[in-house]
């Protein structure tokens, strides 16, 4: 499809056109001033960051990974958390979310079909796609059959609104009523809160297809950013997920900022959560050096000594290939001695001493490659 903006002129969807300028308008004017003139406590400072929190960790590790990617499997009292602090976020039911979140992992980028792509704009993509009633935003089912199956997602479905209003009223009207602090908790833990997370999902949609780098592909506009993976619990990695979206993980290295991830993994720990989903290291190396091979030849190509360089670039590559089609023959085995009921056998083997021998070689082509490519311009 093509890359321009699409001009469809649609209709305005006044339910959540309303909502954000409502609550946008107060973050920006009634919060600020209560805070001059009255000031806020401690326990409206806390429970503002406490629910932020929880809601949007009910996005990233519920409507997210659980339910749109099937990235883990939860206990029903983790998927009834995570389906009131996701209605408390109001960004609408499970089903829906989901669904759309499908469908653009499906059809990313692509102007037509792509709910929220990129190619249509910062703003578009950031929050112009929910207040008008766009055609690709028509909501179909037909690829959440399986969510239907959870009756704690139907539960939401059908009560959402009560669900909703009474999250977002009654508990801050609740905790102002018990710190003697009403307003306060109603701007900061109620409207200021909603704003935040708001804007925390919405960034993973526009900036973090705007800005940021590309490791392991670019056949689409997603980029890794560590700053917004701060943000946003760890959603930021989303090169990473475009590529590997049923992985329970985006940052996949130990440091990388994802409290999503440690939430988790932690809840496996306590039964709470299992069959948490990770892409073999093989196939991530697999995917980063790639991306290398590609930069490397197009840094070759404007290189003045290209010929000096392009036989070892061409060498590498083949052992790249020669490690692929060992790495596949390896699958095919692993497949054999599984339908075997020989498992155990297998990972006591040589097979899988091997496995981890392809992994590591293809981490040190990395580095030979970095390095490599660092010389076409000194060279």
């Amino acid at each position: 499809m093509s890359d321009t903006n699409n001009k469809e002129v649609a209709p305005i969807n006044w339910v959540p056109a309303i909502m954000f300028s409502v609550t946008g308008l107060a973050a920006l004017t009634l919060v600020p001033w209560y805070g001059i003139t009255y000031g806020y406590t401690l326990a409206a400072l806390v429970f503002y960051i406490l629910l932020t929190s929880a809601t949007e960790l009910a996005i990233t590790a519920g409507y997210h990974r659980l339910w749109s990617h099937n990235a883990y499997e939860a206990h029903w009292s983790l998927r009834l958390w995570y389906a009131l602090f996701g209605a408390m976020a109001l960004q609408n039911t499970i089903l829906h979310w989901s669904s759309g979140h499908r469908v653009h992992h499906r059809h990313v980028d692509d102007v037509e079909l792509d709910p929220y792509s990129a190619r249509r704009g910062l703003w578009f993509s950031h929050m112009g796609w929910m207040v008008r009633q766009y055609k690709s935003g028509v909501v179909n089912f037909d690829n959440v059959k399986n969510l239907m199956k959870d009756p704690i997602v139907m539960w939401q479905y059908k009560y959402y609104i009560p669900i909703a209003l009474g999250m977002n009223i009654g508990i801050p009207v609740a905790l102002g009523l018990i710190f003697d602090d009403l307003w306060g908790m109603i701007l900061l833990a109620g409207v200021l809160r909603i704003v935040t997370t708001h804007h925390f999902t919405f960034f993973i949609n526009s900036i973090a297809h705007k800005w940021g780098s590309q490791p392991y592909t670019d056949e689409n506009t997603a980029r890794d950013n560590h700053f917004f993976a701060f943000l946003t619990f760890g959603e930021g990695y989303h090169n990473y997920h475009h590529i590997f979206q049923t992985d329970y993980r985006n940052g996949i290295k130990w440091w990388q900022w994802d409290p999503t991830k440690w939430l988790i993994k932690s809840c496996s720990m306590l039964g709470l959560a299992k069959n948490l989903r990770v892409v073999p290291d093989f196939k991530i190396q697999r995917a980063k050096l790639k991306m290398q091979f590609k930069r490397a030849q197009e840094r070759l190509a404007k290189s003045k000594n290209s010929d000096k360089w392009s036989h070892l670039l061409e060498k590498e590559y083949e052992e790249f290939k020669v490690m692929l089609a060992e790495w596949t023959e390896l699958q095919s085995e692993k497949y054999q001695e599984t339908r075997r009921h020989l498992q155990e056998k297998w990972e006591k083997a040589a097979l899988h001493t091997r496995y981890k021998e392809l992994e590591y070689s293809l981490k040190m082509q990395q580095k030979r490659l970095k390095l490599l490519t660092a010389q076409f311009t000194t060279g």
